[in-house]
């Protein structure tokens, strides 16, 4: 199964495609290394607040 990032860019790919007008590529071309850097890594510190959280919600709770 497909990660739910990955789930939700794949549904908001057609949406900024349908906005680009066609044959307009004024700022294409690779990354930076500083910017690729820094969205690995507030993907992988997003990644690891969601689990985190699934984590201790479905830890189970202790009944008194």
């Amino acid at each position: 199964m497909t990660p739910p990032g990955h789930l939700l860019f794949l549904f908001l790919l057609p949406v900024a495609a349908g906005q680009t007008p066609a044959g307009s590529c004024s700022g294409c071309g690779p990354l930076s290394l500083p910017l690729l850097a820094g969205l690995v890594a507030a993907d992988a510190v997003l990644s690891l607040l969601i689990v985190g959280v699934v984590f201790v919600c479905m830890r189970p709770h202790s009944r008194p």
